[in-house]
């Protein structure tokens, strides 16, 4: 079954709870809900929102940090619920293997216009450095190193490729495997000292403001078109929508936007605690609230939007 095949079909599940979650409160066993985190701030701050309502539904959300082959491992072995980071086409191949073994539902895309490729910081594409290809004859500047986010990531397995590849001529380059923040502080600190540094970036993400990075073109074949154009889709174990309608309605219904995502992330990475910046965010676009409860309960089967509104005191 191709992934396109798999959204009709997710799509499907998530039509027919529409009806489904107005007629009948989850079950109890349903309460818990297990999230994975990869550790990048967009999913922290989307998982945070999710938690913010869940709780305020009844339910209790509990957040995994887990790298994103655990990740997916996790929703096979029924360990994982929900998955709000599907990062499309960059993910791929995780998709094909949950597919194949029958171990995964599609919920909805979550979001749209994100991008995922290599850049740079603008002084270096200023030296000519704005394509993949323009980087081997660049290779001192940038120390042959490209900066990666956390080991396992399919990106990261992306740039082992293009090097051992020797596409770009960049066979004696270096992958350096990192988390998002250790990345960015490397990035931060390469800028402020002037130095070339090559590195995965993306949007939403607020290190589009924090520097000025132009991104690199060129990279299609590992990243897609666009810069790496990508949606974001929220995934669920196998037949856990089912089981938990009332649940799976609300996954069907949250959606996000580039502008909302900077935000919390900007939030969350000055400091704020990820579910109080959520709940902040909420409060300040009360809005928001109508379409993703719409046809959604509480645990025992109360309006949903009342509940989490007097939850926030709203």
């Amino acid at each position: 079954m191709t992934f396109a095949i798999a959204c009709r079909t997710g799509l499907s599940v998530a039509f027919l709870l529409s009806g489904a979650a107005m007629a009948l409160a989850d079950d109890a066993s349903c309460a818990t809900i297990r999230l994975s985190d990869p550790g990048w701030t967009d999913i922290t701050a989307t998982n945070a929102v999710a938690s913010v309502v869940l709780t305020g539904l009844g339910y209790a959300p509990e957040v995994k940090t887990l790298s994103v082959p655990i990740g997916y491992a996790s929703m096979k072995t029924g360990e994982i619920d929900v998955f709000l980071g599907n990062w499309m086409p960059a993910q791929q191949k995780f998709i094909d293997d949950l597919t194949a073994a029958e171990a995964v539902d599609h919920l909805a895309q979550n979001l749209i216009g994100a991008k995922f490729t290599l850049a740079v910081p603008t002084a270096a594409a200023a030296k000519g450095v704005t394509d993949f290809a323009d980087l081997a004859a660049h290779g001192a500047e940038f120390d042959h190193k490209i900066y990666g986010i956390e080991p396992g990531a399919p990106a990261n397995a992306n740039i082992q490729k293009m090097i051992d590849s020797n596409d770009f001529g960049l066979k004696d380059w270096q992958l350096v495997d990192s988390g998002e923040q250790a990345m960015l502080a490397q990035v931060d600190r390469a800028v402020t000292e002037g130095k070339g540094i090559v590195f995965l970036a993306w949007a939403p993400h607020p290190m589009n403001a924090t520097f000025d990075l132009t991104y690199l073109s060129g990279g299609d074949a590992y990243f897609g078109p666009d810069f790496g154009g990508a949606t974001v889709h929220t995934l669920a174990r196998k037949g856990w929508a089912g089981a938990c309608p009332n649940a799976g309605k609300l996954f069907s219904n949250l959606v996000f936007d580039l502008g909302m995502e900077n935000a919390l992330m900007g939030s969350i990475l000055g400091g704020v605690e990820p579910k109080a910046a959520a709940a902040d965010w909420i409060k300040a676009h009360p809005e928001v609230l109508g379409p993703w409860l719409e046809g959604v309960t509480t645990l025992d089967g109360k309006p949903g939007e009342a509940a989490v509104k007097a939850a926030l005191g709203l």
